[in-house]
């Protein structure tokens, strides 16, 4: 079942920075942060200025009790942990215009929610596979993108535009202005995910098995489906329910080609 809240796994240090003012120096010098966790009770001249330096940057903050970071490391990190992402971070402003400019139809696919790292690397394994042009995830309160993450996406992440927002809500009304059709994947739809159209431009989202698309979000969706249980469990795990939802949507897709040659 996917977790809200899961602890941090103490990872190899080069994975890290040490210290309010290294951590300000990697930021300034364009180095891609995951997170950063800062001493709860941190109010300094440092602990503001770098929180200066992360001004317009989608950074999760956050703030824990300093014997967290004693855990991570018996380095002098002086109130301060950022640990380094091993992607780089696409802008969904910019990826949405260059694909109509290619005159390519977006496929986007928006994860709410989705915080285990497994789930993530096998949804994004599947993306990759598809053609998916993007991932958009939330800055809070998705899976880190670390190691493991990469190793379960067989690499896919390293090959995939993913969009680090700020507000996931203010992401689905950006893509629903730039045309794109909001499919949200749950269990409280009526439609049948076969009996709708996705020969346009689709933004898929999909939710935590155990919390789904926040209801904010799914009011926001022009389509919602759902994929039929036939057994006793009551759902499916949320990366093999992405897969399924992803290839109708690659097959109908397909369907469009194959008519165009005809």
């Amino acid at each position: 079942m996917e977790r809200k809240q899961f602890k941090e796994k103490r990872r190899p240090e080069k994975e890290m920075i040490f210290g309010t003012r290294a951590v300000i120096e990697a930021i300034q010098a364009g180095k891609e942060i995951e997170k950063i966790l800062i001493r709860r009770d941190m109010t300094n001249d440092l602990s503001r200025a770098l929180y200066a330096a992360l001004e317009g940057r989608v950074v999760p903050i956050q703030k824990v009790p300093v014997d967290k970071l004693n855990l991570l490391t018996s380095k002098n990190h002086q109130g301060v942990i950022a640990f380094i992402s091993p992607i780089s971070f696409q802008k969904l402003e910019d990826i949405i215009p260059f694909l109509y400019e290619k005159g390519e139809m977006p496929f986007i696919v928006v994860l709410d929610g989705i915080t285990d790292v497994r789930n993530f690397g096998a949804i994004a394994r599947t993306c990759e596979c598809a053609g998916v042009d993007a991932i958009v995830i939330p800055a809070k309160g998705g899976a880190a993108i670390n190691a493991d993450a990469i190793k379960t996406s067989a690499g896919a992440l390293m090959n995939i535009p993913v969009c680090r927002e700020e507000n996931l809500k203010t992401a689905l009304k950006f893509l629903s202005d730039s045309g794109l059709k909001l499919v949200a994947a749950t269990e409280k739809a009526a439609d049948n995910y076969t009996e709708v159209s996705y020969k346009e431009p689709i933004a898929l989202v999909m939710g935590s098995e155990e919390e789904g698309i926040s209801p904010e979000h799914l009011k926001l969706c022009n389509s919602l489906v759902r994929i039929p249980i036939l057994g006793k469990i009551e759902s499916l795990n949320v990366s093999v329910a992405a897969g399924v939802m992803i290839y109708e949507i690659v097959r109908q897709r397909n369907s469009i080609n194959a008519e165009n040659a005809v």
